[in-house]
């Protein structure tokens, strides 16, 4: 047991520039600085992500309040685009329970921000914009999620049934079971083409099965795809972006679907965040916003290979 850093001085006074890097860099472009609440009311819809639960009790009695550490503050941010904030960004901590690795912290640090009248196209330019003066010179790559599987796997994402994905998934890694074609899709991605993205390259186009909170649109060959894209530096998922979905019915239905998802996984179906909805009928502005690892961003501009070295007290040291 140690009661000293894990982190270096030098690399704690590395992170204090980076905070005022950024600062400067959004205040060049007048967007807002913005504060949610940590806590919150309703945990995070995905089911691949377990969030912090905790209890409120008020002092002197009363009925207690499940409340959650958030995974991230999009909901919240979302209400107040509806409700008229413009362009917003907030670096903030974040939670998510039973993530530990070299690239993982359970607490970490996550830049979000939002740009009205963005498309995810559009906000790739920005985040390369803050990233590339950071890292040693290196051009960025751009290429569709279709275009990486084809080039790399020669697989066409949209035809390949689950038999074939699970064929090149098991040529590939060492995996003993059944998933979906989805599940299939996302191992090969995350276990055979992440690791591969050595330069820093945007995947766009997800699969529309993987929308999560971003809209459905046609890509240039008219077949329906997530406006989203993700950055990868050195094989680290570094950025995940979407052009935002607006529409409060589906919204609503993508929240019943992930409630069906984590019945299946048996898990207690959460929540849904009404109130977004409510801000959503109310009318969100067309937007893209992206979330960002402060913390792998420190570790990739500085060359570290472990989130801890980053970090004053990671888990281990709390």
């Amino acid at each position: 047991m140690t009661w000293q850093p894990s982190a270096t001085l030098a690399q704690l006074k590395r992170r204090a520039e980076l905070l005022y890097y950024t600062r400067a860099f959004f205040a060049a472009r007048e967007v807002l600085e913005v504060e949610t609440p940590m806590l919150s009311a309703v945990p995070v819809s995905d089911p691949l992500l377990t969030p912090f639960a905790t209890q409120y009790r008020p002092e002197g009695g009363g009925k207690a309040q499940a409340l959650y550490l958030h995974t991230s503050p999009e909901y919240p941010m979302k209400r107040l685009l509806a409700a008229g904030s413009g362009c917003i960004w907030q670096l903030c901590k974040v939670f998510r329970n039973g993530e530990r690795g070299r690239r993982h912290n359970p607490e970490f640090s996550m830049l979000e921000w939002y740009r009205v009248g963005f498309t995810d196209q559009q906000l790739m330019d920005e985040v390369q914009a803050l990233v590339a003066p950071l890292l040693p010179a290196q051009a960025f790559a751009r290429v569709s999620y279709a275009e990486l599987f084809q080039c790399e796997l020669g697989l066409d994402v949209f035809s390949a049934d689950s038999q074939a994905l699970a064929a090149c998934a098991r040529q590939h890694i060492d995996f003993v079971g059944e998933l979906s074609r989805a599940g299939w899709l996302q191992l090969l991605f995350s276990h055979v083409l992440e690791p591969r993205l050595s330069t820093p390259t945007f995947v766009y186009d997800f699969p529309a099965s993987q929308a999560a909170l971003a809209r459905v649109v046609a890509d240039a060959q008219g077949r329906p795809v997530a406006a989203r894209f993700e950055l990868f530096v050195q094989g680290v998922e570094l950025a995940n972006g979407y052009w935002e979905l607006t529409d409060a019915a589906e919204q609503a239905a993508r929240f019943a679907a992930d409630q069906a998802e984590q019945q299946a996984l048996g898990q207690t179906p959460r929540p849904a965040d009404t109130r977004l909805v409510a801000a959503l009928e109310h009318g969100m502005p067309d937007c893209a916003g992206v979330a960002l690892g402060f913390d792998r961003l420190h570790m990739l501009v500085e060359g570290l290979d472990d989130i801890a070295q980053v970090l004053a007290f990671p888990l281990e040291c709390s």
